[in-house]
C-alpha cells in the first residue's frame, strides 16, 4: 500500500495534522506514507516516525514564509512525478482546489478530501468541513470518513541532537525563560507593538525573565520597534535569534521555554507541540479553530460579533478585536501561570 497525504503551506498547519499521521500510521503499519508539504513548514516533519518520505511542493512563493533559493517547479511537473510513484490512496488535508486537482491528475485511485471550492468531483470520498471545529478535529474527520478509528489526538515534535547543541548556548536553565512572538503570516493579526512592548518590559524588569524571540531576519525588525517604544532600562536583556534558527533549531529553543506569549501564529502551535504552555491573543481568526490544542494553554480573545470575520474584508475599525486584549489581561494570565 503506498498512501500520499497534501498538506503543503503553513507551518501551524502542518503542525495540527501530526495527530493525523500518526493515526494513519496505526491504521496502516506497513504501508508507505509519504507527505507533500511546503519547502519550510516540512523541516517540522523531517523526523517525524510515522511518515517514509517527505515530498516539498515548491512551486509558488506567495507566503512569505515560504522564500527559499531553491528555483520553484510547475505543477504539471509534481503531477508527473506523482504519477510515476503510483500511489494507491491519496488525502487531501488541504481544502483548496488545486490540491484536488493535482490528486486527480496525478492518476491516484482513492482520493479523500474535504468537499471544498466545488472541488467534491476531483475526489472519490467527499468529507464534510466545519468551520466552528477545531483544525486538529476537522484533519481526523478525514480518517473517520474513510473508517479509521481515531486512538489519540495529542501533538508531538521531534527534536535533533544537533539542534540541540546549536541552541546550548542560549539557554540559561537557572533563569525564567519566555518567548515573546509579536509576528504572523499576516499583519492583520498581529498584537500592536506598543502593547508587546509593556509585556516585554514587565517581564524583564518586574519578573527578571529572559525573553527570547525567533523568525526570520525581516522580522527582527518588528522587535527593533518594540524595543524603540520601551523607555526605561531592561534589567535583563532579551535574546533576538530572528533569522540565526532554522525551523527545527527554533522547535529546539522553544522546547525549553517556561512559557510562552504571542500573536496568532504557527510558532505558538509548535510551543503547543513541545508541552510549552502558551498565551496566544487571537483577533480575527476563528479562536474555536485556530487556537493551540491542549488543556493547559489559555487563548485571549474579545467577545465582539465581528469575530470571527477570517479577513474575508478590510476591517472598517482597524482590527479593533485585537485592542480589545490589553497588556492587563495578558499580565493576569501570565500570574495564574506562574503563581504570583
Amino acid at each position: 500500500m503506498k498512501i500520499l497525504v497534501i498538506r503543503y503551506r503553513f507551518i501551524g498547519d502542518t503542525i495540527l495534522m501530526i495527530p493525523f499521521l500518526r493515526n494513519l500510521r496505526y491504521e496502516y503499519p506497513e504501508a508507505q506514507i509519504d507527505v507533500l508539504a511546503g519547502p519550510v513548514s516540512g523541516e517540522i516533519l523531517e523526523d517525524c516516525p510515522y511518515i517514509n518520505e517527505l515530498i516539498i511542493f515548491d512551486t509558488t512563493r506567495k507566503h512569505r514564509y515560504e522564500n527559499t533559493e531553491t528555483e520553484k517547479k510547475s505543477f504539471w511537473s509534481y503531477v508527473k512525478f506523482l504519477r510515476q510513484r503510483k500511489y494507491d490512496r491519496v488525502y487531501v488535508l488541504k481544502r483548496s482546489f488545486s490540491s484536488a486537482a493535482l490528486a486527480f491528475f496525478a492518476g491516484i485511485k482513492h482520493r479523500i478530501g474535504y468537499n471544498t471550492e466545488g472541488r467534491g468531483f476531483l475526489l472519490t470520498e467527499r468529507v464534510p468541513y466545519i468551520k466552528n471545529r477545531h483544525e486538529v478535529e476537522c484533519f481526523l474527520d478525514v480518517l473517520r470518513c474513510d473508517d479509521i478509528s481515531i486512538r489519540d489526538t495529542h501533538l508531538e515534535n521531534w527534536i535533533s541532537p544537533e539542534s540541540e547543541e546549536k541552541i546550548a548556548g542560549y539557554i540559561n536553565d537557572n533563569e525564567l525563560k519566555i518567548l515573546v512572538h509579536a509576528t504572523s503570516g499576516n499583519i492583520n493579526k498581529q498584537w500592536p507593538p506598543e502593547y508587546f512592548a509593556r509585556i516585554v518590559q514587565y517581564l524583564s524588569n518586574n519578573l527578571r525573565a529572559r525573553v527570547y524571540y525567533t523568525g526570520t531576519q525581516e522580522d527582527s525588525a518588528i522587535y527593533d520597534n518594540i524595543h524603540s517604544l520601551i523607555q526605561v532600562p531592561l534589567h535583563v536583556e532579551p535574546v533576538n535569534l530572528c533569522g540565526k534558527l532554522s525551523i527545527k533549531d527554533s522547535t529546539a529553543l522553544i522546547s525549553k521555554m517556561n512559557l510562552a506569549i504571542g500573536s496568532d501564529s504557527g510558532t505558538l502551535h509548535i510551543a503547543a507541540s513541545v508541552n510549552v504552555p502558551v498565551i496566544g491573543i487571537y483577533g480575527p481568526m476563528n479562536p474555536k479553530k485556530w487556537v493551540t490544542w491542549g488543556d493547559i494553554h489559555t487563548p485571549l480573545y474579545a467577545d465582539l460579533k465581528c469575530i470571527p470575520c477570517d479577513l474575508k474584508k478590510p476591517c472598517p475599525d482597524d482590527i479593533d478585536c485585537l485592542k480589545h486584549i490589553t497588556p492587563e489581561k495578558v499580565i493576569e494570565s501570565l500570574h495564574l501561570y506562574l503563581n504570583l
